[in-house]
């Protein structure tokens, strides 16, 4: 399997894992608890360890959500926002991984149309 593509059925994997790690630790507790999700937003800013990932993600949400907004300016990326919803539940680590394929896949199709018009794709 060439480099590239075995990166990117990597980056698949992890997001898909995660997405599955998220049911299989989330959903039974959302479940026993009644479906308190505010509760259990609030728990991951019990303490200041817990608070600093939570800030992470939240951040991390921020950045590929202002990637997206630029890409899609810049680079006509379009469905960036099923990854922004996608980032929320399961994750960022999901959303953040489905952009990347979806963002490989515009810009390869964007380098053939442009091969096919005789321009060199950027």
């Amino acid at each position: 399997m060439a480099p590239v593509r075995l990166g990117y059925t990597l980056i698949a994997v992890v997001g898909a894992g995660f997405a599955l790690a998220f049911a299989a630790i989330v959903v039974p507790a959302l479940v026993r608890d009644g479906g308190d999700v505010v509760g259990g937003l609030a728990a991951g800013f019990v303490n200041p360890y817990s608070s600093g990932y939570s800030l992470d993600v939240l951040c991390c949400w921020a950045v590929l959500a202002i990637w997206i907004v630029v890409d899609r300016r810049e680079l006509q990326v379009r469905h960036g926002w099923v990854c922004l919803v996608l980032g929320i539940v399961p994750g960022v680590a999901t959303g953040f991984a489905a952009y990347l394929l979806l963002r490989h896949s515009a810009s390869s199709r964007r380098g053939r149309r442009e091969s096919a018009l005789g321009g060199t794709a950027a």
